[in-house]
């Protein structure tokens, strides 16, 4: 006789609120309790052997039964990292502290706060509305995906393109800002491989869950991006130079 227990198909944890997101804020001003050498470790191999990462991510699935990192640091080094990049663009381009203020908040907000929490809602709703697989039968529990673990997919993403984008475009800025061809062509090309690798990482990240199909969805923007960089070459577009500026544009 099949215990009645199992009549109960729905998982607890889908009944009562998740402690993993405060336990995760209360975490941020907690310096001592973030594993700091690991979020390096993360941020090196996402730069060069990101499927190591993932792979890291499977194992902490296995031992803390979730998939999403409980551990905030990754996010606090990224911003204090963008803060310090975008501190040495408004020492290069401009001279007004009041400015330089507005300009750190600005992106520390736009570009990586507000900006990662709607793509990360956005993924999140499509991967568990669209992309989750059919359970082979009634008993097996359902998996989801956690809206905590989407954000992670994104900080993840957004590293090696604020590598490429605020650190290495920070150095080639005084080329890429000028007049030309040359310049159009080379910032182009930089944002080209650095929204390009953005999707790629995305799509790893959605890939490592066992639980969802057509994770090639993630790889379409790739072919949009490609598609659309000749065109705006072609017509003089200078990324940099509009970036930039949003914000300089006194000095440029």
């Amino acid at each position: 006789m099949l215990p009645t227990a199992s009549r109960d198909r729905t998982p607890s944890t889908s009944r009562q609120p998740n402690p993993v997101f405060p336990h995760y804020l209360r975490r941020i001003i907690k310096w001592q309790q973030m594993d700091i050498e690991y979020t390096f470790w993360q941020m090196l191999h996402l730069c060069t052997s990101p499927k190591i990462v993932y792979q890291h991510t499977k194992y902490h699935k296995q031992t803390k039964n979730q998939w999403a990192r409980d551990d905030p640091a990754f996010v606090v080094i990224c911003g204090i990292l963008l803060a310090v990049s975008t501190l040495a663009y408004c020492a290069a381009y401009d001279h007004s502290p009041e400015n330089a203020i507005f300009v750190v908040v600005s992106v520390l907000l736009l570009h990586f706060l507000i900006t990662g929490l709607i793509l990360a809602t956005c993924c999140w709703f499509l991967t568990n509305n669209y992309l989750r697989e059919e359970a082979a039968n009634s008993h097996v529990v359902e998996q989801r995906v956690e809206w905590l673990y989407a954000f992670d997919v994104h900080c993840n993403s957004f590293f090696p393109m604020f590598v490429l984008l605020y650190v290495i475009h920070y150095f080639l800025s005084p080329l890429l800002v000028a007049h030309g061809f040359i310049p159009v062509l080379l910032s182009n090309l930089l944002f080209m491989v650095a929204c390009s690798y953005y999707h790629y990482l995305n799509f790893l990240g959605y890939d490592a869950l066992p639980f969802l199909e057509r994770t090639t969805f993630f790889l379409c923007p790739i072919g949009l991006v490609i598609i659309i960089s000749p065109i705006l070459i072609l017509s003089g577009f200078n990324p940099s130079r509009y970036t930039m500026n949003m914000y300089f544009s006194r000095w440029l």
